[in-house]
């Protein structure tokens, strides 16, 4: 089903479209290909995070929420980075750093619908050369697909006729008890490496999690009160390749999600600073600190910049390819 959402601030169309199969139903968005509401049959609330208004994604502070991020998503040190001995300048939105893409990413892109049934939609988008700092003009989809009983798939694909930089990632925030944080949450990550990070939020090694807080193989329970703050990469594989499992995580009302990927990192943010200011969210007010939890299945941040990490450049006559899946259920 698709209905118009909203206007962007330059007059178009914004539109949401409704899939729906066995127990799940899910909302996305033509603007930012934002993924807007996830509901689980027999809940009264949903279980990601959202707005009812377009002007908190294009105006507010919610502009990644559930957005395809990047062209290269995560952060790139001092914006640049060198790509057959050229030194790529990009957007900087973060300080000296790029930040999902910069300022003009494509989270605040208006994707096309290349296909829909009642179960599954396609998005396309077209970037030109240049844009942002990032080469080659890019080709890209994004299928969204439900399944019953109640699986979401996120394939996501990339061409481009330059060698460029693409490292895609789905920003959702999770919230699996409709209430105003995710305290109680049990969070559990099948990694056993992580990047600790500096001032900057750049990644500077690559470390073991055991003995540390960032040990989530058996699960965490997550809470404000703990000491304990999320916002790192978790080192899943060393290339991407085929579905591995990369969080389950568990809501105190027994809703479970249980999430693989293709993808060589996950990153986990507690959400600790994030709110939607004065715009509602579903629930029908403002969003507020550790409103959700992000689990952004991507490459490892600056990588552009780090050899020894796995390598996001894409050339002409390959094709980015990622999937990922998430699955839920009540225990």
């Amino acid at each position: 089903m698709k209905a118009q959402f909203g206007k962007l601030r330059d007059g178009r169309t914004v539109d949401a479209i409704t899939l729906s199969a066995g127990d799940l139903s899910t909302t996305i968005l033509t603007y930012g290909a934002i993924l807007n509401d996830v509901r689980l049959r027999g809940l009264p609330y949903g279980l990601t995070l959202g707005s009812p208004e377009i002007t908190a994604y294009e105006h507010g502070p919610m502009n990644y929420f559930g957005a395809i991020v990047g062209p290269v998503a995560n952060r790139i040190a001092e914006a640049q980075a060198m790509l057959d001995s050229e030194i790529l300048q990009f957007d900087a939105n973060e300080g000296p750093t790029t930040l999902h893409g910069g300022e003009h990413g494509l989270y605040t892109e208006l994707w096309s619908i290349a296909s829909l049934t009642a179960t599954s939609l396609t998005l396309t988008l077209t970037l030109p050369h240049g844009k942002g700092g990032f080469p080659g003009k890019r080709l890209l989809t994004a299928r969204y697909t439900v399944t019953a009983p109640a699986t979401l798939t996120l394939e996501l694909t990339a061409t481009t006729d330059a060698p460029t930089l693409m490292n895609l990632a789905n920003h959702s925030y999770w919230n699996l008890d409709g209430t105003p944080t995710t305290d109680g949450h049990r969070l559990q990550v099948f990694a056993d490496r992580y990047l600790p990070v500096d001032a900057r939020m750049i990644p500077t090694e690559i470390t073991a999690v055991a003995g540390t807080g960032f040990d989530l193989r058996e699960g965490r329970v997550l809470s404000p009160s703990n000491a304990q703050r999320y916002d790192h990469n978790f080192c899943l594989a060393e290339t991407r390749g085929a579905m591995k499992p990369a969080a389950v995580l568990r809501g105190t009302s027994g809703i479970e999600m249980r999430m693989d990927t293709t993808e060589p990192g996950l990153q986990v943010f507690d959400a600790a600073p994030i709110g939607s200011g004065n715009f509602p969210g579903h629930r029908g007010v403002p969003e507020i600190g550790f409103c959700g939890v992000a689990l952004e299945a991507q490459g490892w941040p600056d990588a552009p910049n780090r050899p020894e990490f796995p390598s996001v450049r894409l050339d002409p006559n390959e094709t980015y390819r990622q999937e990922t899946r998430w699955q839920f259920s009540k225990k």
